[in-house]
């Protein structure tokens, strides 16, 4: 029987499966690097406010503590946004004609809310406790980063579940002495199992953990 294709075709069809192959697996690798870049994260981009607060001046330089203005972060999942009247506490005797701080004497005096963009914005689908995590140990610092070097805010961590998981698979390379949660400057010298056994801390990673 006559041959209808050369055999040439035998090697460029192997050519052309390991090239599909190749491609395929390029496309994904790039996929991958695109949805954990900052462009899809925020990660390290810092976001515009209605006014540029600076927690490095309010917190470093001040010496504010968190719950100063984030009043329910130890008692609800939601660490809680500071109402005007709470920066009108001192801003109403210190820089009180400041331009950069027309919006906010403008919201306090219109009673309207100051519209902030939230820099760490969870997906709707992904459930997270903000005082759980304080209670068991883990420090603003874990997920915030060094806020009090921040002039402006940008979120430090992407935030992605993988991310989430390496600290929920090992939490004794993270958690810290209840006392030490809002220290900005305090990190563990080594590893705290102890503390996750005190604390009764479950290596929970199971999807209904957060995804309720």
């Amino acid at each position: 029987m006559t041959q209808i294709f050369h055999h040439s075709f035998n090697t460029i069809s192997r050519v052309s499966i390991f090239g599909a192959v190749f491609m395929a697996a390029t496309l994904a690798w790039v996929g991958d690097r695109i949805h954990r870049s900052p462009y899809m994260t925020q990660a390290d981009v810092v976001r515009a406010q209605p006014v540029p607060f600076s927690h490095k001046h309010h917190v470093q330089g001040l010496g504010l503590d968190c719950r100063y203005c984030h009043t329910t972060v130890e008692e609800s999942a939601f660490a809680g946004i500071p109402p005007t009247k709470t920066c009108m506490t001192c801003h109403s005797q210190l820089f009180s004609d400041a331009d950069i701080l027309a919006p906010v004497r403008e919201s306090y005096q219109s009673d309207r809310s100051l519209e902030w963009t939230r820099v760490h914005d969870l997906p709707d689908f992904a459930y997270f406790d903000h005082s759980v995590h304080l209670a068991k140990g883990i420090g603003c610092v874990s997920c915030h980063g060094r806020v009090d070097e921040m002039p402006l805010m940008w979120r430090e961590n992407s935030l992605n579940m993988d991310w989430c998981l390496d600290c929920h698979r090992d939490p004794g390379a993270h958690v810290r002495p209840k006392e030490r949660v809002f220290d900005m400057d305090w990190f563990p010298a080594e590893r705290r199992d102890d503390l996750v056994e005190e604390y009764e801390i479950e290596s929970l990673t199971s999807c209904s953990t957060c995804h309720r």
